[in-house]
């Protein structure tokens, strides 16, 4: 079953963060991952909500957590941490 990997983000250095993107979607893609969302427009409607939020598709959930276990990912999210403010899940979509 396919799932959703959806990250809200608030950029604090966006040179670093910028540097984090470009590595980060190769991994994404090696692993089956597509985006669906990439820091587009956005409505809150309730709750709070980062200014950021991208959300992509895996064929699984193994296949998302793979990614992000990748070292290829964790290369890349070197440049986001201490440049970005994340929270980052999978979920897992219906039939």
């Amino acid at each position: 079953m396919s799932a959703l990997w959806i990250a809200s983000v608030e950029v604090t250095d966006a040179d670093a963060y910028g540097e984090y993107a470009k590595r980060a979607t190769p991994a994404i893609a090696a692993h089956g991952g597509v985006f669906l969302a990439r820091g587009g427009r956005m409505v809150v409607l309730e709750g709070k909500a980062r200014p950021r939020n991208v959300v992509a598709r895996f064929p699984s959930v193994e296949d998302a957590v793979a990614c992000y276990n990748s070292p290829a990912y964790q290369e890349a999210l070197s440049f986001a941490k201490g440049a970005s403010i994340r929270d980052l899940y999978v979920v897992e979509e219906v039939d």
